[in-house]
């Protein structure tokens, strides 16, 4: 895999955010849960009624693109957050609102504690062990070893963890975290697919495919995210339109990591990139595994730029409505990010033999200017009129 975008998250309540850690942002290349069951109602359809307008069903609902099954998953997660809401005034109202007792807090802690030194190791900022271990499974020195069926275990294990029933000192992070904010499992489960998708997929015939892909891997982590980074009280902005902003952070991310990494995922036997779209370019694999730099690679790649570029043009609309305490690392993030890009082109797209990165020098240029756009650009530049 092409490598997992993980977002700056901390879910303890007095986390801070140093800045020598948001010089490790580009990561390697590569309940006790609340159940909000009346959040989205299921569809039921009587067996014979089913059977009889299944071919008309088939004839008037063309099959769905990616981008719109993702958004299903966006909505549910919005709403998740909106429900939220509601109980925690009604809480107050009612006088409800405890506070947790020192036991659990103090296992709580260690258990933080213990995520923050496997997150050290990787990225010091990076506090989503979870989605780390995740990527390790295919990405990492045993990814040799893995199955079909170590995913699935792994997913039985996730079941467990959202019920309140850790399997270690990570996961009970993970568990009392997903216990205590609007997170639904999807997003988790759906990341396992993109582990799955590793470990039998090489190719990908068009950007619907490989949208999917990116949201699997990448996007799930900003579905993830959100509800502990936390979304301004002042935000005019629409739940659904700081999550859109959220997974398109994570689309431009993963689409980055992939024109980074061609020429290391080619000499893996995987190409990232849209078949139909490299056809259309006079392009094939021979191409790409041969590596040289020709004016058909160059058009393509900067038809392949200019999209990363605006997810991320769509991702900034919704750093603005996070909560100020978790703007600045999201913001540094999206800019080291984009220059990754910058230095594609400055490497005349020859991402076969020459690797793309942002310097130490830039990295520390683009501190101040990630914490002046978090201090300066409050919530709802952006905004659109708010939806129950």
């Amino acid at each position: 895999m092409a490598g997992v975008l993980l977002w700056v998250i901390c879910p303890t309540e007095n986390a801070s955010f140093a800045t020598s850690s948001l010089l490790s942002l580009v990561p390697k290349s590569g309940s006790q849960v609340r159940r909000y069951s009346k959040v989205c109602s299921r569809l039921k359809f009587s067996t014979g009624v089913f059977a009889a307008a299944s071919l008309s069903s088939v004839v008037a609902n063309p099959p769905r693109s990616s981008e719109e099954k993702v958004y299903e998953v966006v909505l549910k997660q919005a709403a998740l957050v909106r429900e939220q809401k509601k109980e925690r005034i009604s809480d107050v109202v009612a006088g409800n609102d405890q506070a947790e007792s020192m036991t659990r807090g103090d296992l709580l802690n260690g258990a933080y504690n213990r995520c923050g030194d496997v997150c050290a190791e990787y990225a010091k900022t990076f506090y989503l062990v979870w989605c780390r271990r995740t990527d390790e499974l295919v990405d990492g020195p045993n990814a040799s070893h893995i199955t079909p069926k170590a995913l699935d275990r792994w997913e039985r294990r996730l079941n467990d963890l959202f019920e309140g029933r850790p399997y270690d000192m990570y996961d009970a992070a993970l568990s009392i975290t997903v216990s205590k904010y609007p997170v639904d499992i999807q997003p988790f489960k759906d990341m396992i697919k993109g582990m799955r998708m590793d470990l039998k997929k090489s190719r990908y015939k068009d950007f619907d495919e490989l949208y999917l892909y990116c949201y699997y891997v990448a996007g799930t982590v900003g579905l993830m995210s959100v509800p502990v980074m936390g979304i301004a009280p002042e935000s005019k902005a629409s739940t659904e339109s700081v999550y859109n902003a959220a997974l398109a952070l994570g689309i431009a991310n993963q689409l980055t990591n992939i024109l980074r990494d061609v020429g290391e995922d080619a000499r893996r036997g995987r190409i990232y990139l849209p078949q139909d779209e490299l056809a259309q370019a006079g392009l094939s694999d021979e191409d790409i595994f041969k590596g040289k730099v020709t004016d058909k690679w160059r058009s393509f790649m900067k038809g392949q730029i200019k999209r990363a570029r605006m997810f991320f043009d769509e991702a900034e609309k919704g750093v603005a409505e996070l909560n100020a305490a978790s703007r600045w690392p999201v913001w540094a993030s999206l800019l080291l990010y984009k220059q990754i890009l910058d230095a594609i082109e400055v490497n005349d797209y020859d991402n076969f033999t020459k690797r793309a990165y942002v310097g130490k020098a830039k990295k520390f240029a683009s501190l101040p200017i990630a914490y002046g756009r978090a201090l300066m650009l409050g919530s709802s530049k952006f905004a659109e009129p708010a939806r129950s």
